[in-house]
C-alpha cells in the first residue's frame, strides 16, 4: 500500500485523485488532506478515508511542513494552484519524498532549484500535467531524451480556437470559461483561453527534460485525444493517447515505476459515443494568442524570465477574472512586464532570488492594471 499525501483536495485535481483512491483502496491509502478553505468538503473526506491528519491554508507552510513530518507518505501530490504550491512542493523534496506535480509553477518559477533539491533527497519529481507525463512515458518508452529530437505538445486551442481576432480582443469572463474539452478551474481555464497555460507548460517542459527550446513545438489539436508526441531521431513520432480525463497522468505518477489496470475505462479508438475519432491538427494563431510567443521568448532567455511570464500572468489574469481588465490586455500586461529584460536576467541561485523576482514581477504588474 501507497501511503499518499494530497495537498489541495478539494480542487479540479485533488478531486480527481480523491476519486482514484475512493476507487483503489486496495493499492492506496490516503494518509493526509489539505484544502485551501473549504473546511466542510476537508472534513468530509478526512472522515471517509478515517485520516486523522488534515488542514487548511490557514495553518500555512508550517502546518504542511508538520504535516508531512506526521503522515510520513510515500508519494505527495501537489494539486495547489499558482505560486502557492511551490513552497509546500520544497518542504516535500527536502523531506525526501516522491512528488506528484501538477503545480507547473513550481518548475516554471523554481526548476533548478527544486531539481538540485531532489536530486540531493533522493526524491523523484514526477509530473501530473496531461502533457508532461505524456512527454515522460514517451521518453522511457523512446530509451530517453538521447533518442528524441523533438517534443510536440498539444493544446486544444481553447474557447476562442476559431474566433476572428477582433472578436477574441472582447472576450469576456462567461466566453473564457467555456472551455470545449476539459474541466478545470477558473485561473487554468482562463490560462488555457489566452493560451498562457500552454505556455507554461513549454517553459516547464524545457526545464523537465532539458530540451532547447527550438526542439519544442507547440501544436493545436481541439479533439485532446492525443496529449503530446515525440519525435526520434529517424524523424518517427510516437504519441500517447487517451480520452481527456487527468485522471490517467495522476494514476501513472502514483503507480511509477510500475504500470497496473486501473478502473478507468480503456481508450477505445472505435468508440464515438464521446465525440467524433477524428484527429485534427493545426499551427497556433500567435499573433493571436501573444502569451504563447512570450513564453517561448522567456523559456529560450531563462534565468529569472520565466519567473517574470509567471508572475506577470497570474496578476494578468486574476485582474481578468476580477473583471477589472479587458481580455486583450491580459497578453499586454505581460509583455510590458517582460520588457524590464535587465531586471530578469540575473541566474536563479536559490528561493530568494526566485522569490525577489517574483515579488517585482507582481508590483510591476499591478501598476500596469
Amino acid at each position: 500500500m501507497k501511503k499518499i499525501l494530497v495537498l489541495g483536495c478539494t480542487g479540479s485535481i485533488g478531486t480527481s485523485t480523491v476519486d482514484i483512491l475512493k476507487n483503489h483502496k486496495d493499492r492506496f491509502a490516503c494518509c493526509g488532506l489539505t484544502a485551501n478553505k473549504n473546511k466542510e468538503k476537508l472534513e468530509e473526506l478526512a472522515s471517509f478515508f478515517e485520516c486523522p491528519y488534515s488542514l487548511t491554508r490557514e495553518e500555512g507552510t508550517e502546518g504542511i511542513k508538520k504535516l508531512i513530518e506526521k503522515t510520513k507518505p510515500d508519494i505527495v501530490v501537489n494539486g495547489i494552484a499558482g505560486s502557492a504550491g511551490l513552497a509546500p512542493s520544497i518542504l516535500v523534496l527536502e523531506a525526501g519524498i516522491d512528488l506528484a506535480l501538477a503545480n507547473k509553477e513550481s518548475v516554471v518559477m523554481a526548476g533548478p532549484v527544486i531539481f538540485e533539491m531532489a536530486k540531493k533527497s533522493g526524491s523523484r519529481i514526477l509530473p501530473v500535467d496531461s502533457e508532461h507525463s505524456a512527454i515522460f512515458t514517451l521518453l522511457n518508452n523512446c530509451g530517453g531524451s538521447k533518442n528524441v529530437g523533438q517534443l510536440i505538445i498539444t493544446a486544444s486551442g481553447g474557447p476562442f480556437r476559431t474566433w476572428p481576432s477582433e472578436k477574441i480582443a472582447n472576450a469576456t469572463l462567461k466566453d473564457a470559461l467555456k472551455h470545449p474539452t476539459w474541466n478545470m478551474g477558473t485561473k487554468i481555464t482562463v490560462d488555457s483561453a489566452t493560451l498562457g497555460n500552454k505556455g507554461l507548460e513549454v517553459i516547464e517542459a524545457k526545464r523537465l527534460f532539458g530540451f532547447d527550446t527550438k526542439q519544442i513545438e507547440v501544436v493545436v489539436h481541439p479533439e485532446s485525444i492525443i496529449h503530446s508526441l515525440v519525435r526520434t531521431n529517424d524523424g518517427i513520432v510516437y504519441a500517447q493517447l487517451s480520452e481527456p480525463d487527468m485522471k490517467h497522468p495522476i494514476i501513472q505518477a502514483l503507480d511509477w515505476p510500475e504500470v497496473k489496470h486501473n478502473f478507468m475505462k480503456p481508450f477505445d479508438l472505435t468508440d464515438t459515443a464521446t465525440g467524433s475519432r477524428t484527429l485534427t491538427f493545426e499551427k497556433p494563431r500567435m499573433d493571436d494568442f501573444p502569451l504563447l510567443k512570450l513564453a517561448f521568448k522567456a523559456a529560450e532567455k531563462d534565468n529569472c524570465h520565466p519567473i517574470a511570464f509567471n508572475a506577470a500572468n497570474e496578476i494578468a489574469a486574476w485582474a481578468f477574472i476580477d473583471e477589472k481588465i479587458r481580455f486583450e490586455k491580459i497578453a499586454q500586461i505581460v509583455e510590458k512586464v517582460m520588457e524590464n529584460e535587465d531586471e530578469w536576467n540575473s541566474p536563479v541561485r536559490d528561493t530568494k532570488d526566485i522569490f525577489e523576482a517574483d515579488s517585482l514581477a507582481r508590483s510591476i504588474a499591478k501598476k500596469l492594471v
